[in-house]
């Protein structure tokens, strides 16, 4: 839930962009088997929910998020005890900020450390770099891996499962079942959260880092788009024609980052494509690409490219190019994840008003949303013997307090009085060290996290809003169906394919190819390992049903 501000924001968004390839490489020999099917699977972690703090705005089991529109007067805490022995651990985790001060000059992270009552050395990836960097990780020598890592799901790593199953611990015999009581806060973490973790050759190796439902959303200038006739229960067709009339001279109706595809996840699931994979009653993988609704949503895209309706550098802006124009009104729109509401609200204020748009329908059809992947990457433990592993959970434990305890509001916020001070109504406010020193530069939420919930300090009114647009697109959230499961073929060349088709759909989208070339990659998509995925995962699902 932390705050970065507007300058550090722009600075550091370039996470959404979709990286490069990353070369595939063996982690030896005998990369392993990381199937589930044909393994007894290890059950999940029990799920015991923390009690603290009513929400103001109730969660649905469907997936609507709780609701905070005040901070908790009383803060419990979530932990009994010092998790840590005075031992130096080692961390590397993926960031979204600017490089930390040092641990020296760095109050905050002297603050955490003693709480954790373990010496953190911290290395900090920047998402740019994160390929590159775990390609090195993947490839070294075992004993020189950090303690904690973690993993994450915003990108595909060739042989991620075998890496893991081979170099990190083996967390089955720690967290599976009630084992997981041992440490409240990782049992409060909620079952979706592990299963789209999933298992790995049957066993628990990581920690999941919770997400909410909703995923890819497309942020409008409310303003503008309320202006030039946006109303609920749009259709396709009124999309179209609202976008056109907010598009004048040098201002575009919609926006796009590298690596988006002219923001094709939304449209595709307004259209009712698959999100990823599909999978029907029989068990049989089918894969979005080639769904009729998802090549109905390519053509529709391009036709608004074709408009004039997107920013003429739509496939080629960075994602911090990108946030700059939507905020100073050049671009009225921008497809980013949802958990981005925490940041976006507060960075816009005085500049515009930013609203998750409702899906326009197709035809008949009402159109869907995307689903995200519940778990935002998830962390992994070195190898170690029985003790220290135990040290390592209870620290991820201390992390993953839930919001309105103690260890939350210190982890996220810092030190009261140093790093932040709280405002009339109790919420924590950045002092200017704390907009330096904060738990976005030194990222300690990506090793361990507690459920998300909605909250923006001193902002109620954006609560309620994505509160209630939450209970309108959960009930028409497109899952993905592999999402948990393993495939050989994924992780070896799931990148590569990947490539080929998000290139193919830039093409046709951007006009520089006819849907023919579309329908030729997706061929050649099948023959390379297309059909192979769809196999191993209908396989995957039904050992795991």
């Amino acid at each position: 839930m932390s705050r970065m501000s507007r300058r550090a924001l722009l600075g550091s968004m370039a996470a959404a962009s979709v990286p490069g390839l990353l070369t595939a490489c063996s982690t030896g020999k005998d990369d392993g088997d990381t199937a589930n099917a044909g393994k007894k699977l290890a059950a999940w972690p029990a799920y015991r929910p923390a009690t603290g703090a009513k929400p103001d705005l109730a969660p649905t089991d469907a997936g609507v998020q709780p609701g905070y529109t005040s901070y908790p007067a009383a803060l419990p805490a979530s932990v009994k005890r010092t998790p840590g022995d005075g031992s130096t651990i080692r961390v590397m985790s993926v960031t979204f900020g600017t490089p930390p001060k040092g641990r020296a000059d760095n109050r905050y992270w002297q603050a955490v450390e003693k709480a954790l009552g373990v010496k953190v050395e911290f290395t900090v990836i920047p998402t740019d770099d994160y390929q590159k960097k775990m390609a090195t990780v993947m490839a070294d020598d075992p004993d020189a891996l950090p303690d904690i890592l973690n993993v994450f799901s915003g990108f595909t790593l060739p042989r991620e499962a075998q890496f893991v199953q081979r170099r990190a611990e083996d967390l089955t015999p720690f967290l599976s079942g009630q084992a997981a009581l041992e440490y409240p806060n990782l049992a409060n973490i909620p079952g979706h959260a592990w299963r789209d973790m999933g298992r790995i050759g049957g066993r628990i190796y990581g920690v999941p880092l919770e997400r909410p439902l909703p995923g890819s959303t497309l942020w409008l200038n409310q303003g503008v788009f309320a202006g030039a006739g946006m109303r609920e229960g749009w259709t396709s067709e009124d999309f179209a024609a609202v976008a056109g009339r907010a598009t004048k001279g040098r201002t575009y109706a919609l926006g796009a980052g590298t690596g988006s595809v002219f923001g094709n996840a939304v449209h595709a699931a307004a259209h009712g494509a698959p999100s990823g994979w599909a999978v029907d009653g029989s068990g049989v993988f089918r894969p979005n690409y080639t769904d009729e609704r998802y090549r109905a949503a390519i053509a529709y895209q391009a036709g608004l490219r074709k408009r004039g309706l997107y920013h003429p550098d739509a496939a080629s802006m960075s994602t911090s190019d990108l946030t700059t124009l939507f905020l100073n009104g050049t671009v009225g729109s921008m497809q980013n994840g949802f958990g981005s509401y925490q940041t976006l609200y507060p960075d816009a204020e005085g500049l515009m008003t930013p609203a998750p748009a409702l899906p326009y329908s197709v035809g008949a059809a009402a159109g869907g949303i995307v689903a995200a992947r519940r778990s935002f990457g998830y962390t992994v433990v070195k190898k170690a013997k029985k003790e220290r592993v135990q040290l390592l959970l209870r620290v991820l434990d201390f992390l993953a307090a839930p919001f309105g305890t103690k260890e939350w509001e210190l982890v996220h916020h810092g030190v009261e009085g140093t790093h932040f001070t709280r405002g009339a109504d109790g919420a924590p406010r950045a002092t200017r060290l704390g907009e330096v020193e904060n738990v976005t530069n030194l990222p300690f939420r990506y090793l361990a996290e507690g459920p998300q919930v909605l909250f923006v300090p001193g902002r109620p009114e954006v609560v309620r809003a994505v509160h209630a647009w939450q209970e309108k697109v959960v009930p028409v959230a497109i899952r993905d169906a592999s999402l948990g499961l393993q495939s050989t073929t994924r992780t070896t060349q799931g990148t590569t394919l990947k490539a080929l088709m998000d290139d193919a759909t830039t093409a046709v989208i951007a006009g520089r190819s006819p849907m023919s070339a579309y329908d030729e990659a997706v061929r050649t998509w099948r023959a390379r390992g297309g059909d192979r995925m769809a196999d191993e995962l209908a396989k995957e699902h039904a050992a795991a049903s």
